[in-house]
């Protein structure tokens, strides 16, 4: 059975500077985005849902595991990827959810998580123990992560036997690991994750797993999260310096198996992506980045239809979007500090793109598809593009895009994935080669 993954980090190892980017978002036209950029690249899609967005309980998406599965599928199948080329993965499973309740009380229900995320045929799972539950010592310390992740690693085997599915899931471990839906504070300088520090997080990972008698998984842990220093907050970006990972890099040098996954990469330049990947870390996980374009994209189709249409017509979506902001602050307010004025600035716009999580909502919704039907309705004046969307513009004229709400959007996503296909190179162009391959890969 061919496993894109393992393929993809074994081209690697063998000396390839390859890799895959990770889309990590549950909105449908980023993964519409998505799905069309692997159809141009060739090769396959990873997408990876986190335990904020889709646990067993539905998370903030109100997606269940088995749910959002079905609707990457169902997308992929509409645009004609075939889903023997859609890999899934669970991002930060673990007690993340329940870390205000006793330990456990949570690890049991970070066990149904993960077991509901293997059930549903989940090929990458991320083991993520790092946080402290209620009672716990603070931080909890490698020993007592390794532990617990050895325990929803058992539950991930099993679970995986009994579907059929024994040998074919892939695990990602690691105790630096960012805060799942981004970083709380202004950032000042980062500092990579010490060698010696990572070295002892396999070591304690490694004699947790043996253990509970789970020595024979140890080659399908194919990813280490280490910090390399790079991350985004509201209002800057820490980019990538490889001068400052040389010692962290060697860690790698007696792991026939392992890359590093780099958390928190959006915003980073081509180059400095293309640097990661050459420097071991071979999966690109990207989030907020996609939906801070996704925004861009709808708030100039928005500047363009307030020039269009007279002012009682318009979708006014911005101000739809920050008037429920306002009024449900729940999913920014404890992340955007600052004046009345400064918080509405980084409510729409901040890096941080806490607006991601209300793009669900009915009125939001309804003000989305409003836009659409307008702009759709009128032919939209080149000029107007050219303003708003000056990349798109430039496809329009060279005949590769039409100039329509929906297509224009899309390609602005496309354009923020288009820099991680680059600079992973194998992602957009490695093929199953033969028949046999394609049919014996598992979704």
């Amino acid at each position: 059975m061919v496993n894109h993954l393992r393929e993809t980090i074994r081209r690697h190892k063998a000396g390839a500077a390859e890799g895959v980017y990770s889309v990590c978002s549950a909105h449908p036209l980023v993964l519409e985005a998505a799905i069309r950029q692997t159809l141009a690249d060739g090769g396959y899609l990873l997408v990876e849902a986190t335990s904020n967005q889709v646990d067993q309980f539905g998370g903030y998406t109100g997606m269940t595991p088995p749910e959002f599965r079905d609707l990457v599928l169902r997308l992929a199948d509409r645009h004609g990827l075939d889903r023997w080329r859609v890999v899934l993965g669970g991002d930060h499973l673990g007690p993340n959810r329940w870390r205000d309740r006793p330990a456990e009380e949570a690890l049991a229900l970070a066990e149904e998580l993960v077991a509901a995320y293997v059930s549903a045929g989940y090929t990458k799972i991320h083991l993520d123990c790092s946080m402290a539950c209620a009672g716990d010592p603070e931080p909890p310390g490698d020993e007592l992560v390794a532990a617990r992740a050895a325990r929803l690693l058992r539950v991930a085997e099993e679970t995986a036997s009994r579907a059929g599915a024994a040998d074919s899931v892939c695990y990602v471990i690691g105790t630096e690991v960012p805060v799942p839906g981004g970083a709380h504070e202004t950032l000042g300088r980062l500092t990579a994750t010490p060698a010696s520090a990572a070295r002892h997080t396999l070591e304690r990972h490694r004699e947790a797993f043996s253990a509970l008698g789970l020595d024979s998984v140890w080659p399908r842990v194919v990813a280490l999260v280490v910090q390399p220093a790079v991350e985004f907050d509201h209002l800057q970006v820490i980019d990538y310096d490889r001068s400052g990972t040389r010692e962290l890099r060697t860690v790698l040098e007696d792991e026939p198996h392992l890359v590093f996954e780099a958390h928190s990469t959006d915003y980073q330049t081509a180059a400095h992506l293309t640097e990661l990947v050459e420097d071991h870390w071979a999966i690109l996980k990207v989030g907020p980045g996609l939906t801070f374009a996704l925004r861009e994209a709808l708030f100039a189709l928005a500047r363009i239809e307030a020039e269009l249409l007279p002012a009682d017509e318009c979708s006014d979506l911005a101000e739809v979007v920050d008037e429920v902001m306002v009024a449900r602050p729940g999913y920014w307010e404890g992340y955007y500090p600052g004046s009345p004025a400064e918080q509405k600035i980084a409510r729409s716009y901040s890096y941080s793109d806490r607006l991601r999580y209300y793009w669900a909502d009915a009125e939001v919704e309804a003000a989305v598809q409003r836009l659409f039907a307008n702009l759709a309705a009128i032919e939209i004046p080149l000029p107007l593009v050219s303003q708003f969307l000056p990349e798109q513009y430039s496809r329009v004229r060279r005949g590769e895009l039409t100039a329509t709400p929906h297509e224009l959007a899309i390609d602005r996503v496309r354009d923020a994935l288009r820099t991680y296909s680059a600079a992973t190179t194998a992602a957009g162009r490695a093929a199953i080669e033969t028949t046999e391959d394609r049919e014996a890969v598992h979704v």
